[in-house]
């Protein structure tokens, strides 16, 4: 059976979990997820395809080769991959009703206003050219147009929740989840309420972009139903080397893979209940 996409087994991934159903693996920052222009054997997807390659071309096409969530270029993080049809199908329906749940790790050049909060703003995607004056990525053609994220009433319901974990004179360290999956969803997100993500080439003032050699976003932990079996599955990373060394830089600790989410008053205490930020745009 030829492959559709081509095998790459020098691009690099961590393997967390993996069964006969799915994987859930890590991308470093730096690494484009899914082939395109430009990157068409150096993608996440291409080493997933020297690992895994005659079991996706199975699940096929029309699933995204089992592909189940995408990352920016420059974040890094947790990647669901379904490994059979009915995985995918399983795991598709488990999204639509918001059975998974994703967190993240943010470091923002200043911390919110609430220790806690759920923002709800609608989102827009907008095509931008590279050469607006709030988009500085030197990759790309300055003639290049990229789908960037709008804060709109035309947009679609967008809804994250955060809570902040440590914060200091120079930045804080957010952790969120997003609750709905709309594109750039916490970066537009978090600069929306002045907080934005440290390194990000799209969102924030010209001065938190230059702050940090990369997106400070990380995919840290998953929760979701095994697409079989439906017992809960809970997948956590730790926190990356680049993250940690900004965090002492800016007077904070680098977090662990900690159970303290689940001791208090369980996840629901900072995901949609409580003040809502944003609320009256939504």
């Amino acid at each position: 059976m030829s492959l559709s996409i081509e095998p790459n087994e020098r691009v690099s991934f961590k393997v967390h979990y993996e069964d006969e159903h799915l994987a859930i693996i890590e991308k470093p920052a730096g690494l484009v997820t899914t082939p395109g222009k430009g990157h068409e054997y150096d993608t996440l997807q291409n080493g997933l395809f020297a690992q895994y390659g005659h079991t996706l071309q199975n699940v096929g096409a029309d699933r995204d080769f089992g592909l189940l969530q995408r990352l920016d270029r420059d974040a890094s993080g947790l990647i669901l991959v379904a490994l059979t049809p009915p995985a995918w199908e399983a795991m598709r329906d488990s999204f639509r009703e918001k059975k998974v749940r994703k967190f993240y790790w943010a470091i923002t050049r200043t911390a919110p206003n609430k220790p806690k909060g759920v923002i709800r703003r609608p989102i827009e995607e907008k095509l931008s050219k590279r050469d607006d004056k709030w988009i500085s990525d030197p990759r790309r053609s300055k003639f290049e147009k990229v789908k960037l994220a709008r804060i709109s009433s035309k947009g679609k319901p967008a809804i994250t929740a955060y809570r902040v974990l440590q914060k200091s004179g120079a930045g804080a360290l957010v952790e969120c989840r997003a609750v709905t999956g709309r594109l750039h969803q916490v970066r537009a997100h978090l600069d929306s309420i002045g907080c934005s993500i440290l390194g990000d080439r799209f969102y924030g003032p010209r001065a938190s972009r230059t702050s940090a050699p990369r997106l400070m976003l990380h995919a840290h932990r998953l929760a979701l139903p095994h697409p079989k079996t439906g017992d809960e599955l809970d997948i956590s990373s730790k926190c990356p080397r680049d993250m940690g060394r900004v965090l002492r830089q800016l007077g904070m600790t680098k977090p662990g893979v900690f159970d303290e989410h689940r001791a208090d008053s369980g996840d629901d205490a900072h995901e949609t209940p409580g003040d809502a930020v944003g609320e009256e745009n939504a």
